[in-house]
């Protein structure tokens, strides 16, 4: 019978009495921290010195042991050949693991009264996908929280903290700033299961700057006022975006209408910011202190800035000293319009960003966006401001 576990190198293979080479132990990595946000591709994870000269790697080979090692080897010394690795027996988490509340929650009775969609029609500005004879249909979205929760070096790490955050946030900007049509409409709530947007039937801005031949003067004119009368409209308010992209931008397909989206990252402008690597705050803190289940959420006091999409995210927040997060939508703002202008994307290297240096050849092929683009992104202490008034007429 052939062995069916490969060869291992010299010193790191186990040899036993029955002439079988045993698989190497699991490498002997520790994982000193690791911090999950609701991306699951974004799980970052900090090695040990002795291991940082290593290759890193991936998140499912920092958390997955696929068998319990120790026990196939007794198992094989005592003679039980098995050529398939014993199942693993479920860990339970440890004892003084608290499980974090589902971000379910936010929908469930008695929350879900502040989290009705805005007073008036919100689907005034829609387009039905069919009409019957009593009825409009339309079609929608409904974005539910999802919740990763996975054991680390014997501690349990979920994400639930931050999403329910993200959906705090979310809700709080849907349901405070008014319909505007450059913002994605919202809906209202399903109980204990999410919210309920509009459907957009477009394409993101990257896919739309991406496509050759390259946009027109008064195409690329025509965006960047939708983007500025979406933001200054929801900067009025005083909430920020926190997380503007290419990839959060939609544009609809009927119409080019700019609508903006993800509002996951918004904080409001009357906090105080705390950097993301603080202590986090608990996100249900607001929902107990309401006095009734008809009272509004109170205003929270400290709110933590996360870092949004790179290379757009603003300097000042990559160096956690972000004082005005309005101005830090200003100089992702002017970072887009970049885009736009050059009808591709852009890059900046993290450590050059975080000092306000801008590559060499940023504004290259800028003929339409290039003085305003510098004024956005200056150092936030000078960096212009969002404002209506700068739109700018087509040709």
């Amino acid at each position: 019978m052939q062995n069916s576990w490969p060869s291992s190198p010299p010193g790191n293979s186990l040899s036993a009495p029955d002439g079988f080479v045993r698989p190497p132990p699991p490498s002997m990595m520790h994982v000193k921290r690791v911090t999950l946000t609701s991306k699951k591709n974004w799980w970052m994870v900090e090695m040990d010195e002795e291991n940082e000269s290593k290759q890193p790697a991936s998140s499912a080979d920092t958390v997955v042991d696929p068998f319990h090692y120790n026990d196939y080897i007794k198992h094989e010394i005592q003679g039980e050949h098995t050529r398939t690795p014993p199942t693993p027996t479920p860990t339970m988490p440890p004892m003084n693991y608290k499980i974090p509340r589902h971000p379910n929650a936010i929908f469930s009775f008695p929350t879900p009264t502040p989290y009705s969609a805005p007073s008036g029609n919100p689907t005034l500005t829609l387009a039905p996908c069919a009409n019957g004879s009593a009825s409009e249909l339309f079609k929608c979205i409904v974005k539910k929280p999802d919740v990763v929760q996975m054991e680390i070096n014997d501690e349990m790490q979920s994400n639930a903290s931050d999403v329910t955050v993200q959906f705090l946030a979310e809700l709080r900007v849907y349901t405070t700033v008014q319909t505007h049509r450059n913002i994605c409409a919202f809906l209202g709530s399903l109980e204990n299961v999410g919210m309920v947007l509009e459907y957009i039937d477009g394409r993101t801005l990257f896919d739309v700057i991406s496509v050759r031949p390259e946009l027109t003067v008064s195409k690329k004119i025509d965006y960047h006022n939708q983007l500025l009368d979406g933001l200054t409209h929801l900067h009025s308010y005083g909430l920020s975006h926190g997380d503007l992209s290419l990839l959060n931008i939609q544009v609809t397909n009927s119409s080019d209408t700019i609508k903006l989206l993800d509002f996951g990252r918004s904080v409001s402008a009357d906090s105080v910011y705390a950097n993301p690597e603080a202590e986090p705050i608990d996100p249900f803190t607001a929902l107990a202190k309401r006095t009734s289940i008809f009272s509004p959420l109170p205003p929270s006091k400290t709110e933590q800035i996360h870092p949004g999409t790179r290379p757009f995210c603003a300097p000042e927040i990559l160096r956690g000293e972000c004082q005005d997060a309005r101005l830090a939508d200003a100089y992702s703002f002017g970072l887009i319009i970049v885009c736009l202008d050059r009808c591709e994307t852009v890059d900046i290297r993290p450590w050059d960003q975080r000092k306000d240096l801008l590559p060499r050849d940023l504004f290259e092929g800028c003929s339409v966006f290039e003085d305003r683009a510098r004024a956005y992104l200056q150092k936030w202490m000078t960096r212009r401001r969002l404002m209506k008034e700068d739109k700018m007429a087509l040709p």
